[in-house]
């Protein structure tokens, strides 16, 4: 069954280490995506979170690792 796992990420540099990361850790073969979320209202890169999308074709991925690899970059992996 094929998954899509978002992670939340503080800052863009962050969600770039986890990104690079991810591949040695978890065998992630697709290139995830990064995409900037803006904060409701705000305009300012600084006042944004960063998401890391990882698909999971193979629906191999344990959330709860993927959720405390999110956390040692201060993130977490959001609620599908």
């Amino acid at each position: 069954m094929s998954e899509r796992h978002v992670l939340v990420l503080p800052d863009r540099d962050a969600a770039e280490e986890l990104s690079e990361e991810l591949s040695g850790r978890f065998g992630v073969t697709e290139e995830p995506q990064l995409v900037r979320d803006a904060l409701a209202g705000e305009d300012d890169a600084e006042d944004a979170q960063w998401l890391v999308v990882v698909e999971d074709p193979e629906g191999r991925l344990d959330p709860a690792a993927l959720d405390a690899f999110a956390a040692e970059y201060e993130g977490w992996l959001e609620a599908p």
